[in-house]
């Protein structure tokens, strides 16, 4: 599958070394991309990218994902599946960017026809390509409104090594405002046992 990561933090980069390791054709699509050779990576420019992609994936920090996908336009994005992990955070990391909703949410809203999932946005890079180096996998989330587009996510998030079991569909997009809300308590967790590297499991009666 042909996968395009907008972004080329950390995120990005380790989604894209994970995907392409399973035999995915990745791409990172940058603003600069002659600045940012050198990561092992293939980098192009944002609508190159988009071009490329079957399925985009947004590792932009939230606070300008709406900017940057608007300059690349509703037409070229319009029928592409639209992972997005990222969370709205201020510089000092205090207070959400879309503190009433979420950016998943505002995404959807801005591109109608582009179908768009939350996910992997309540764990550090490392656990989301490697949930079987914690002593269990611990739970992954799936927000949308397409249940196609989640079933695809779903493969996808089999690559990188969550089992099925291990995904929870929580439900219709606006339900992405609850992952990335996450945010606080994932920093409180982090402080509590020393490491941002951890995941959470949801637990039922049996």
């Amino acid at each position: 599958m042909r996968i395009g990561l907008l972004g080329t933090g950390n995120v990005a980069r380790t989604l894209a070394h994970r995907w392409r390791a399973a035999g995915h054709d990745v791409l990172l699509g940058s603003r600069r991309p002659r600045e940012r050779g050198g990561l092992g990576l293939a980098v192009a420019g944002l609508d190159e990218t988009a071009a490329h992609a079957e399925v985009l994936v947004n590792a932009t920090p939230g606070g300008v994902s709406l900017d940057l996908l608007r300059s690349i336009g509703a037409p070229a994005l319009a029928g592409t599946l639209l992972i997005d992990v990222g969370v709205g955070l201020s510089d000092d990391f205090s207070t959400l960017t879309h503190p009433n909703n979420s950016l998943g949410e505002l995404i959807q809203e801005a591109f109608p026809l582009t179908p768009v999932v939350k996910t992997l946005c309540t764990m550090d890079a490392t656990t989301m390509v490697a949930p079987g180096d914690l002593t269990e996998p611990g739970t992954v989330f799936l927000s949308g409104d397409d249940p196609e587009a989640k079933a695809t996510t779903g493969k996808l998030l089999t690559d990188l090594g969550w089992p099925v079991s291990s995904q929870l569909d929580i439900g219709g997009i606006t339900t992405a405002r609850g992952q990335e809300h996450f945010a606080f308590l994932f920093m409180g967790i982090a402080g509590g046992v020393g490491s941002h590297t951890f995941n959470v499991k949801v637990v039922t009666r049996p």
